[in-house]
This record gives C-alpha cells, structure tokens and sequence, in this order.
C-alpha cells in the first residue's frame, strides 16, 4: 500500500458539498483505505495500491466532479514526497506565523523557471526562495504585515497557471503527520 495526500483546489468549507464528510465518502467510495480528510479546506490523505499519481489525480478529479460538483483541480503527493520536502528544511531558520507564511505552492508541471513577482504589485511582500522538484511545489514566503499580499493567489495563477493548490508550510507538515497516525 502507499500512502498519499491529496490537495484540492476550489474547497470553500461554507458550501455544503464540500465538507470533509462527503470529501471521505466519494475517496472511500474509490476503494482507497485509511481516508482521513484534514482541516476544511480540501486535504485529504489516504493509502491505495496504486501507484500512478496521474491516475490517482484524474479518478479522484472526475469523482469529486461527478459526485460533489468540485471542479476544481486535484494534486496528489505520495509520503515520500512531502517527508522530502519537510527533511529538506526549505524554509531554513523562519517559522509560520501569523506576519510570516511560509507557503507551498503544488505544482501538476514541473516549472522550468521560477517567476519573480512583480515589484509593483506584491514583489515587496512575496519572495520566491525556490522550487522542489521532487515534491514538484514552489516555495514562497509572504510578509503577512502587509495588506497587498491579498494579491498573491492571483498572481501565482497568472505566473504559474491554473494547475497549482497552495498550502502553508504548516498544513504540509500536519498532512505528514497524519499520514504518519
């Protein structure tokens, strides 16, 4: 079996068919094992036997559409991925915090280059430290101090496309440890 973490796009917690109760059920309804939603804003971590991530992404897409009518997109992350990316310490010497987020941006492609964000907009706000290729997420820090970071989801869709989820740094480490539980 593998253990996974899925990061959906597009979950607005207030809508009812987005609760981590029917998110369970259409994974469960899958066949997949161990299925635990985490917090309400589209994290879920659960085991299969398969390994195909691609795969993993479209069945669970097209189930959350059909059942749920979630469009948004799915980004599956296998254990080894995010234990990776948290034993890499991208973030080395910050903690997340309520001026500072340390954020994780899933990426479907790998990016070939990294954007910087534009110096008139938020670029004094957000800073890109680097890229991950083997959890394929960009890593960004934003100084929450400061009211334009608002800015910052829609500059990374701009930049990067709409084939990206973004987390906290944070919710990375609690989808780790859940699938750890």
């Amino acid at each position: 079996m593998h253990s996974y973490a899925a990061f959906l796009r597009g979950i607005m917690p207030a809508n009812p068919n987005m609760r981590n109760e029917k998110l369970r059920a259409v994974f469960e309804g899958l066949g997949f094992d161990k299925v635990s939603p985490l917090l309400s804003s589209g994290n879920v971590v659960f085991s299969t036997a398969e390994s195909d991530t691609a795969a993993l992404e479209s069945q669970i897409q097209e189930a959350l559409n059909a059942e749920l009518g979630i469009p948004g997109g799915t980004l599956v992350r296998s254990r080894e991925q995010l234990q990776a990316l948290v034993d890499s310490d991208p973030f080395p010497g910050l903690t997340h915090c309520r001026e500072t987020y340390l954020i994780v941006t899933f990426t479907k492609k790998h990016l070939a280059k990294l954007i910087e964000p534009p110096a008139d907009t938020i670029g004094s706000t957000v800073k890109v430290v680097g890229y991950d290729k083997k959890a394929g997420a960009l890593l960004s820090i934003i100084d929450n101090s400061d009211p334009s970071t608002t800015a910052f989801m829609g500059w990374i869709e701009k930049a990067y496309g709409k084939d990206v989820t973004t987390r906290t740094f944070l919710t990375v480490q609690k989808a780790l440890k859940k699938l750890d539980a």
